[in-house]
């Protein structure tokens, strides 16, 4: 008779492998449908093609991209004078993150310090086309903000960022002409369901919590993002 060890045989290559995987994609699946609102085709497309991802909105309604080759962006955002006065630098802080954040997704972007520069050495610029002119960009990306707050309206102990703005893309011609291809409100809070405790957070710390996230919900309008993405922001 064979010893124990010979008769035994063991299983290898792909079905060993399959049925290894098989208990990982169940948790994954389960872990995926825990998550409050989640969809079940998305898990099960996360499983089958790996995460799913959403066509920016800016491709969608242009047929553009700005991560096409040759393609380079420049953004600049407009504050009023109010607003400036209680957020002391806002409209360059969202324009540095919101340009940092596109350049993190392979867009070719102007750094913002050339173009605050420019923009201190020329405080009667008046339109995107101006700086576009002046950079030599393929699109600029306008952001007109209206308001912008960092606390629960009627409180000065919770934190709730909001954001009113109005994104706008320029598509620049020969000899510095521009026409506005794309526009989109943007209505931004966060946290979503509960807001922060002062004394959880820093103000500033929050600031730039929510500016980030700011930053990400702008981006989203011109790069891919995880579908999965969507319940981060539900916090």
């Amino acid at each position: 008779m064979l010893p124990a060890e010979t008769v035994s045989t063991r299983v290898r290559g792909p079905i060993a492998r399959s049925s290894l995987r098989l208990p990982a994609l169940l948790f994954s699946l389960i872990s995926l449908l825990a998550i409050p609102g989640c969809n079940y085709f998305i898990a099960l497309g996360y499983l089958i093609g790996g995460a799913p991802q959403e066509e920016p909105l800016f491709e969608k309604e242009t047929k553009k991209s700005m991560t096409d080759k040759d393609v380079r962006v420049a953004v600049v955002c407009y504050a009023s004078d109010e607003l400036k006065y209680r957020f002391d630098n806002i409209d360059h802080i969202i324009a540095s993150r919101v340009t940092n954040q596109m350049a993190s997704k392979k867009i070719e972007m102007v750094p913002y310090d050339e173009i605050r520069a420019w923009l201190n050495e020329n405080p009667d610029w008046d339109t995107a086309e101006d700086v576009g002119a002046e950079f030599d960009v393929t699109y600029v990306v306008y952001i007109d903000v209206s308001d912008f707050s960092l606390y629960e309206r009627d409180s000065n102990s919770l934190f709730r960022g909001r954001c009113d703005a109005i994104v706008s893309v320029y598509e620049m011609e020969t000899g510095g002409e521009g026409r506005r291809i794309f526009s989109r409100d943007v209505n931004s809070v966060y946290p979503l369901q509960v807001p922060r405790s002062a004394t959880d957070v820093s103000h500033d710390t929050f600031r730039m919590e929510y500016i980030w996230r700011l930053s990400d919900d702008i981006g989203k309008l011109f790069y891919p993002w995880l579908l999965a993405e969507q319940f981060d922001h539900t916090a």
